[in-house]
C-alpha cells in the first residue's frame, strides 16, 4: 500500500505553524535585546555618560530607569498573554471534561456549577453528571482528594467511566463497581509514573488518593435508588422544606477499601413532579467566615426556595451568592453544586375495572399504571 501524505498549498508568504515558533521566540527576544543595546551604546558611546557632573548622572540615570521600565512593561505583557492562553487552554479542557449538563434531562430541570479554590484553575477536583438512559436519568456527584490541576487526571477516569457505564449496565451498583475498576487503574498508572525511577515527586500521594461518589438513579414515574460511597446526601427540598433526601451511612469512598460483594442500591422514596433535589460536594458545608462558622446550605437553600419563579439556575445564582459573601470571596475547597427538579407533568388518574367487575383507579399515559386503587 502506498500512502500518500497530504501537504498544505505552500504560497509565497506564507508560513507553516512549526516555522512561527522560531520566529516568535526572536520578536519576543527583539524588545529587550534592542533596549540592552541601547543602554550599552548610550553608555559606551554618549559622552555625557563619561562625565561625572550632577546633570550627567541624572541624564543617565535617566536613560537606565526608561530601559528597565521597558524591560517590565515587556516581561509583564509575556506573562500576562501566556496566562490568558494558559486559561483559554483550562476552559476548553473543561468545556470538554466538565461539560455543563442539558437545561433539561427526560423531564427534569437541571443546573449545575463548580466554583474552585484555586484562583489560578478553571477547575478542581469536582465531578458530576447527568445522563438520560433507557433505565432512568442516572446521576453522579464526587469529589476527589485534593483541588487544583493535580486532580483532573482522576476526575476524567471517573467520569469517563460513568459516561460509558450508565448506558451498558442495567443495575446501579455495576455502574459503581465500573467507577472502582477505572479509579484502580488510573490509581496504578499513576503509581508507576510516580515511581523514584522517574524522577518525579507524588503530589498527592498515590495512596492516600480517594473519591468520594454519589450515584442516583430516577426512574420514568419518580423512585429514586442511589449508592453512595463517602459523599454527602442530597437535600430535597418540598416547597420551602429542607431535608437530606436519605440519612442512612454512606460507604466508604472509593480508592483505600474493596466494595463489598453484595451492594444493593438503597431506595431513596420518589422525586414528586415539583420537587427539587440539590447534590453538592463537601466544600459547601464546610465553607466558613472569618470567624469560623460553617455555612448553612439548609438556610440559604429555604430561603431560596421560598422565591418566585424558583428554577434551578436561580437556586444556584443565591446558593453561590451567599457562599462567595460567607467567604469573603475565598473559599478554602471546591464547590460544586448539581440541582435537578422534576418537571415532568403527573398523569391523570382514570377510572377503570378489574377482570372481576370491582372499580379500579390508574394512572394513565404510555407509561402504563403508575398507582392503583381498588373500590371496597
Amino acid at each position: 500500500m502506498i500512502r500518500i501524505k497530504a501537504r498544505a498549498p505552500t504560497r509565497q508568504g506564507y508560513v507553516r505553524r512549526s516555522d512561527r515558533r522560531p520566529l516568535r521566540r526572536a520578536l519576543a527576544l527583539a524588545l529587550p535585546t534592542g533596549w540592552g543595546a541601547l543602554a550599552i551604546g548610550y553608555k559606551l558611546t554618549c559622552p555625557t555618560a563619561q562625565q561625572d557632573g550632577l546633570g550627567a548622572r541624572i541624564a543617565t540615570s535617566a536613560v537606565f530607569f526608561a530601559v528597565g521600565t521597558g524591560l517590565v512593561v515587556h516581561v509583564r505583557r509575556t506573562l500576562l498573554r501566556e496566562l490568558r492562553q494558559a486559561r483559554r487552554v483550562a476552559g476548553a479542557a473543561q468545556s470538554v471534561l466538565l461539560r455543563p449538563p442539558p437545561p433539561r434531562v427526560d423531564g427534569l430541570s437541571v443546573a449545575a456549577a463548580q466554583l474552585s479554590a484555586d484562583r489560578g484553575a478553571a477547575m478542581g477536583g469536582d465531578l458530576y453528571e447527568a445522563v438520560a438512559t433507557e433505565h432512568g436519568v442516572r446521576v453522579v456527584m464526587g469529589d476527589v482528594r485534593g483541588h487544583g490541576l493535580s486532580a483532573i487526571g482522576t476526575v476524567a477516569a471517573v467520569l469517563g467511566s460513568f459516561r460509558e457505564a450508565v448506558h451498558d449496565e442495567p443495575a446501579l451498583d455495576q455502574v459503581l463497581r465500573r467507577l472502582d475498576r477505572a479509579l484502580a487503574r488510573h490509581l496504578r498508572e499513576r503509581a508507576r509514573s510516580e515511581h523514584p525511577s522517574s524522577g518525579l515527586e507524588p503530589d498527592p500521594p498515590v495512596a492516600e488518593e480517594f473519591v468520594t461518589v454519589l450515584l442516583l438513579e430516577i426512574s420514568h414515574d419518580g423512585e429514586i435508588h442511589a449508592l453512595n460511597c463517602g459523599h454527602p446526601w442530597p437535600y430535597l427540598l418540598s416547597g420551602v422544606r429542607v431535608e437530606p433526601l436519605v440519612r442512612a451511612d454512606p460507604l466508604p469512598p472509593l480508592g483505600p477499601f474493596p466494595l463489598p460483594s453484595d451492594l444493593p442500591a438503597l431506595p431513596c422514596g420518589r422525586l414528586l413532579p415539583g420537587g427539587t433535589l440539590v447534590l453538592f460536594t463537601d466544600g459547601a458545608e464546610d465553607a466558613r467566615d472569618a470567624r469560623g462558622r460553617f455555612f448553612s446550605l439548609p438556610t440559604v437553600l429555604a430561603e431560596a426556595a421560598g422565591g418566585h419563579s424558583v428554577t434551578p439556575q436561580t437556586i444556584l445564582r443565591k446558593v453561590f451568592t451567599a457562599l462567595l459573601r460567607h467567604t469573603n470571596g475565598t473559599p478554602a475547597d471546591d464547590v460544586a453544586l448539581l440541582v435537578l427538579r422534576n418537571d415532568r407533568h403527573p398523569r391523570p388518574w382514570t377510572a377503570g375495572a378489574d377482570a372481576n367487575g370491582q372499580a379500579t383507579a390508574f394512572r394513565g399515559g404510555a407509561g402504563g399504571p403508575a398507582g392503583l386503587l381498588r373500590g371496597s
